[in-house]
């Protein structure tokens, strides 16, 4: 079906009690993955491409978001196209010729005045276009490059009265929020502060969105949406299962040379990532 918006999505599953999961999308297997665990689960998904992923394609957007559009017009699930964690002006301003709905301006490195003002230059441009800008506040943390970072240290998660006052000076869409998860973990034991996610969505007119993901576990998860989280993001929970099933494969084939052998039950094991994260999103949340 052809591409849907994520602002839709976004505020679809906010109406209704629910979240929406995001999931990247590094190589075409991931976003073949993402869309056949969407129809396994019979729900919609986010497919985001980050800085990270472009410049591991060349710094070309345009042949990964090619892919992935064509991977997601050939769906029967309901898939937008997002540009996540993108810090360079020139990629936010790629986004709109290549046919995204929605980009995460990363700011966060900045001081707040700095990242107030660049977040609403970008905002700016974003809705002239009629593309739903997403920002992060606080310091998540766990990204390739960054030092180590506690989740739980002081300063670190985002005030809610900061964060409200971010989100009027900015007119983001969305608002990703530090609330006890981080980026690039491998095991799901991520304690979230959920009193804080309260006070966030009464502070904040926009959705939450949780990066980090793959570390929290799933009744974390569950009670997240039911407090006022929208947009899950997925990303090495994806690659753990890939690379678990090429290991596997490699190990018991070491004269084995087709990727074809291996590639695709490591998509296999992907699309039931996708399908088990979308399973803890498709109802209402209690």
């Amino acid at each position: 079906m052809p591409l849907v918006s994520t602002g839709d999505l976004v505020s679809d599953a906010r109406a209704t009690g629910r979240g929406v999961a995001a999931f990247n999308v590094i190589t075409l297997e991931h976003a073949e993955a993402i869309a056949a665990g969407a129809e396994q689960a019979g729900a919609p998904a986010i497919l985001q491409i980050s800085e990270n992923a472009v410049k591991f394609h060349g710094g070309s957007l345009s042949a990964i978001a090619a892919a992935a559009t064509a991977v997601a017009k050939a769906s029967s699930a309901p898939l937008s196209l997002h540009l996540d964690h993108v810090m360079d002006p020139e990629l936010l301003r790629a986004a709109h010729p290549e046919g995204f709905s929605s980009v995460m301006f990363d700011a966060s490195k900045m001081t707040y005045d700095e990242n107030v003002k660049a977040t609403a230059d970008a905002v700016r441009w974003g809705h002239e276009r009629g593309i739903w800008i997403e920002a992060e506040l606080g310091k998540v943390g766990g990204k390739e490059g960054e030092a180590p970072l506690d989740a739980h240290a002081p300063g670190v998660r985002t005030d809610p009265a900061e964060a409200a006052a971010y989100v009027a000076g900015t007119g983001v869409d969305a608002l990703a929020v530090a609330v006890g998860s981080s980026h690039a973990m491998t095991s799901r034991t991520a304690t979230l502060d959920h009193e804080l996610i309260d006070s966030l969505a009464t502070a904040v007119p926009v959705p939450l969105v949780l990066h980090g993901s793959s570390g929290v576990p799933d009744a974390e998860i569950r009670r997240a949406v039911a407090s006022g989280m929208v947009k899950i993001n997925v990303g090495t929970a994806l690659n753990t299962a890939f690379t678990g099933e090429v290991r596997a494969y490699l190990a018991t084939h070491e004269s084995g040379v087709d990727p074809r052998k291996y590639l695709a039950p490591a998509r296999e094991a992907m699309a039931g990532t996708v399908a088990g994260f979308l399973g803890l999103l498709t109802r209402p949340q209690e």
